[in-house]
């Protein structure tokens, strides 16, 4: 059996590294994945500042090369490339889209605002309480709940951008709810998962249904796991 000519490196914990892995068991990309946390090692071996992930592009037209190549915007560009069927794009009049343009816009905004709001502002402060065993419901709701104030308006500034069925861009399944899910699943798995909307809810649903959903699951908070 010929080794994968890629290596995902990153745990499976890391939501940033799932978004990863979801493209590439949707688009039938063989690949390995060394698991690994945020500026271990491993991390900083493989990324200059030590952030998940980075893919390692053993072989480039038979001539091994064992390029690294990090930051998710970048690996998902080159991933459209090598595969563009299925597709995790869109096309004008996807969901509320106007310009192609839009979907990068989406993912962007998830990148940059709703990691912070979601993993930092919420869901790693939930998990310390519950694994520290300390503190009552009540008390971790009080610390938070700024966090909680500041995520509630910002799922629903989410939401507006969304199609108002079916996937982020209604019909058509993209790198937005690749982008967004990981998210969503780790923030479900905790108690302020009550945030979310009955649209965010069926729309998880849906996701939920897509084997490179199921495939990626093993690892992740949403079936209780930790960090390695």
């Amino acid at each position: 059996m010929s080794t994968p000519l890629y290596t995902i490196i990153g745990t499976p914990f890391s939501t940033f590294t799932r978004s990863i892995t979801l493209a590439l068991v949707h688009k039938g990309i063989p690949f390995t994945q060394v698991r690994c946390v945020p500026h271990s090692d491993t991390a900083y071996d493989n990324h200059l500042f030590g952030f998940l992930p980075t893919l390692v592009i053993h072989k480039i037209d038979g001539k091994t090369v064992n390029l690294k190549l990090r930051e998710t915007a970048a690996i998902a560009r080159y991933i459209d490339r090598i595969a563009p069927q299925p597709s995790l794009l869109i096309s004008p009049g996807h969901g509320k889209a106007i310009i192609e343009e839009q979907l990068w816009e989406f993912v962007s905004l998830v990148g940059a605002h709703g990691f912070p709001a979601v993993e930092k502002g919420v869901v790693k402060p939930r998990v310390a309480a519950i694994d520290g065993g300390k503190l009552t419901d009540s008390a971790v709701r009080e610390q938070i709940k700024p966090a909680v104030e500041h995520l509630t308006r910002l799922l629903s500034k989410v939401e507006e951008l969304m199609a108002d069925e079916g996937y982020v861009f209604g019909s058509q399944l993209s790198w937005a709810d690749f982008f967004l899910f990981p998210l969503l699943a780790d923030l479900k798995a905790v108690p302020e998962g009550e945030l979310l909307s009955p649209r965010l809810v069926n729309w998880m649903a849906e996701m939920n249904k897509l084997e490179a959903v199921k495939a990626t699951t093993p690892g992740t908070l949403s079936v209780g796991a930790r960090p390695p």
